[in-house]
């Protein structure tokens, strides 16, 4: 069988392009190589997604997602794709257990925050330690939080943090920021924001909450231990030491950038008829409701490109 659309992830993005695609009566295919969702799977609240409801989790939100796009028509399989063949007219996907032919393909495969890698850290994810200012500045209203990190985008979260923090500290292992020099001087500016040069953490602790971490000098070896405001019982650590796209499949293949997809404003790559969407593309925002967005243009685009090249 040739698919009209093959979609490889199914997060937020890949379930709505899937969604779309079957929406259209495009013959369409998710392929997953793990349990739904993402990122977003993992997340315990999600209060900035437009219409969401008032209890809104990852879980429930991607369990809707995946509904819809079944009630639609689309196909969801588990499968890891090894190898990928793009240059035909008809794109083939060797998966472990079987072989995909595609009229398009839409890669949906997202990105993943890196992490500290200290004890403590999966533990305590969701209950003190984020990745994702946007989704969780929020619930730190007043309380002291910790920026992992020392580029633009740390930097810029740090400040964003601000709205919400009584006091952020950014913590990063060499003695100077990495940032952009007008946005270190804001930073340099803002009163909430203080700095804890050479220094990496290396443990977390708390019980149900993030309680305690301690924190290594790179230079002496000293280590301290940080522990929460008796008042507050916990505070923030906030990640941003980069992202890890999963497009290694697509490598040498389609146009990237830094690792990531390079699109243009349709979520076309460079191949004609593979698409990328969400938060493995190149772009200024990785939220659901971009990745979302994402996966709903490249299904629209996807159809008109059967359109004018299949009849």
């Amino acid at each position: 069988m040739i698919y009209d659309v093959v979609i490889i992830g199914a997060g937020p993005a890949g379930l709505s392009a899937g969604l779309y695609a079957a929406r259209a009566r495009m013959n369409t295919l998710i392929i997953e190589k793990e349990a739904a969702g993402g990122q977003i799977a993992t997340t315990d609240e999600v209060a900035n997604y437009p219409g969401s409801a008032e209890n809104a989790t990852g879980p429930s939100l991607v369990s809707r997602m995946v509904e819809q796009a079944e009630e639609f028509g689309a196909k969801r399989i588990t499968d890891t794709i090894e190898s990928v063949d793009v240059t035909g007219k008809v794109k083939i996907l060797k998966g472990e257990n079987e072989e995909y032919q595609a009229k398009t393909v839409i890669v949906a495969t997202g990105a993943v925050p890196k992490h500290i890698g200290c004890p403590g850290e999966k533990e305590l994810t969701g209950r003190g330690v984020s990745y994702c200012a946007t989704c969780d500045g929020a619930f730190f209203e007043d309380l002291e939080v910790f920026v992992v990190g020392g580029g633009d985008s740390a930097v810029e979260e740090a400040m964003y943090l601000t709205k919400f923090a009584r006091k952020v500290t950014i913590v990063h292992r060499r003695d100077e920021l990495r940032a952009a020099k007008s946005i270190q001087e804001k930073a340099f500016k803002n009163e909430k924001i203080d700095f804890l040069w050479d220094s990496v953490i290396t443990d977390l602790k708390g019980d149900g909450l993030l309680e305690t971490m301690t924190v290594k000098n790179v230079k002496t070896g000293e280590e301290t231990e940080i522990h929460a405001d008796e008042d507050d019982g916990t505070f923030g650590v906030f990640v941003f030491i980069g992202y890890d796209p999963a497009n290694k499949l697509f490598e040498g293949l389609v146009e990237m950038e830094n690792e990531y997809i390079v699109t243009d404003d349709n979520m076309r790559t460079n191949v004609p008829g593979v698409f990328a969407a969400g938060d493995n593309r190149v772009k200024s925002l990785r939220q659901v409701v971009t990745a979302t967005a994402d996966g709903a243009i490249a299904a629209t685009q996807a159809e008109k490109y059967i359109e004018e090249n299949f009849g």
